[in-house]
């Protein structure tokens, strides 16, 4: 533009067409491990994702908790994560008060009980799935061990230690 804010045309310029009628680039399918839709329902206790592909994870917050990801939750440096040592979970540790996303590629709940340092990602999110589905894939089965409290693993008989 010319400094009195008029078009100023170039050799050879042309508009940009409004519509374009070559061939169509078909758009990639749809991704299993990106979320469409994150809603936390606190009144629930649930976590639920819609991911891409059309498939729904539902994770309650006891689940969640305790699949905690952060240094202090599962250890670093070879030293266990206060999880391992197979705490009694109170109301406040499982109560969410916050969820801010993390980039495009996690969250970050906040627990009444102030933790809030645990970037669940969604490949995560999506790997642990406790759907019958997803666990029957695993190999192991779903959510948490009410015996203990915590999360089901394939890895271990199904009991996080």
């Amino acid at each position: 533009m010319s400094k009195e804010g008029t078009l100023v045309r170039r050799p050879g310029w042309a508009p940009t067409p409004l519509a374009y009628n070559g061939p169509v680039t078909p758009s990639p399918a749809p991704s299993p491990a990106v979320p469409a839709r994150i809603h936390a329902d606190r009144a629930a206790a649930t976590l639920q994702v819609d991911w891409q592909d059309g498939h729904l994870t539902v994770y309650d917050f006891v689940s969640l908790r305790w699949l905690c990801p952060c240094a202090f939750c599962r250890g670093e440096a070879g030293l266990p994560g206060w999880l391992d040592s197979r705490p009694t979970l109170t109301p406040e540790q499982t109560q969410m008060v916050d969820i801010q996303l993390v980039g495009n590629y996690a969250v970050c709940p906040s627990w009444a009980d102030g933790h809030h340092t645990g970037y669940y990602t969604f490949a995560v999110l999506r790997d642990r799935c406790p759907c019958p589905e997803c666990a029957a894939r695993r190999g192991s089965s779903p959510g948490v061990d009410r015996a203990s409290g915590h999360l089901a693993h394939a890895s271990n008989g199904g009991v996080t230690r």
